[in-house]
């Protein structure tokens, strides 16, 4: 059966999707070692989920500019445009870089991140960004989040959502949800990653969220959950395999079968490398048929912010 539906990027961080010789280039010139976990991770060995989030915030601190910030998103659409895809949903965490390092201000985070969505327009690519807060740091993390694009959102801000450690309950996260919800934000949660499956389910029925990223540890009954409200969910298999190792056999034939409305992303394809062409193999290693990714193709167009 031919490809009919555009290829989307469903999930990608820009801060995870540095191209690695840019990062080399940047660490010599400041006089930084590469953390051992980057090497390893561009290695492809499996790390530990903190090992990986050094890895990720070692490339983090390298954004402190308006070009930096431009060439990040460059590098998202010249990977989505090698693998044949159209348009890609940008994961970002301004506030990580501009309050909590205080390395770049938040106009030129933001400017940085239009020249590089032009850019990618004049490609012909789609691009939309999703503003991520991390679980762990909790709620009063989430309103400071907000406070802080509140006054200045642009147009090309699709959703809202939290990323990090799942570690405090999605209904406590409930109030800022509904808070960005009235920004007119779409709203996503990481969930069923390195937490336990019960908390998809609280995402969806005490956070009220719209988006699954992961959901590898749910269960059947969720899973029907979310195939029963059409809640989409993003799978990244590279990631997956090393921050996920434990989850074996991937979920994701299940998913399908169960209903629920997967599609492909790279998660952080400059930490661990991959690309649209790499998932797409590795989700057909799972035992998945062409039918099956061009479903998941088709969901990942059709579910995609930054085609609505």
């Amino acid at each position: 059966m031919p490809a009919t539906s555009p290829l989307i990027d469903r999930h990608t961080h820009l801060e995870g999707a540095l191209d690695p010789a840019w990062v080399r280039k940047e660490a010599e010139a400041r006089g930084l070692a590469l953390p051992r976990s980057l090497e390893a991770l561009w290695r492809g060995e499996a790390q530990p989920f903190e090992a990986f989030i050094e890895a990720f915030l070692f490339s983090a601190q390298l954004l402190d500019s308006r070009a930096a910030i431009r060439d990040a998103v460059s590098a998202v659409a010249q990977r989505t445009l090698q693998a044949g895809g159209l348009g890609f949903d940008l994961w970002c965490s301004p506030s990580f870089l501009v309050s909590h390092l205080q390395q770049i201000s938040l106009e030129d985070f933001w400017r940085g991140l239009e020249e590089g969505l032009a850019l990618a327009e004049a490609q012909s690519l789609r691009g939309s960004v999703v503003v991520d807060a991390v679980n762990h740091f909790g709620p009063a993390h989430g309103h400071a989040v907000l406070d802080l694009i509140a006054q200045d959102l642009p147009s090309f801000v699709a959703g809202f959502s939290t990323g990090g450690l799942e570690r405090v309950p999605f209904r406590e996260w409930a109030p800022v949800f509904d808070r960005a919800r009235k920004m007119g934000l779409k709203i996503a949660a990481h969930a069923g990653e390195n937490g336990d499956g019960a908390q998809v389910r609280e995402a969806v029925l005490e956070g009220g969220v719209s988006r699954i990223v992961h959901g590898l540890r749910a269960e059947d009954a969720t899973w029907e959950l979310l195939a029963e409200r059409r809640i989409p969910v993003d799978v990244c298999p590279s990631s997956n395999a090393l921050l996920a190792a434990d989850v074996s056999p991937h979920p994701l034939p299940r998913m399908l079968a169960l209903g629920v409305r997967c599609a492909l992303g790279t998660d952080d394809p400059g930490v661990i490398p991959c690309d649209l062409r790499s998932e797409a193999k590795a989700a057909r290693a799972f035992g998945l048929q062409t039918e099956d990714l061009e479903t998941m193709r088709r969901f990942g167009a059709e579910d995609a912010w930054c085609l609505q």
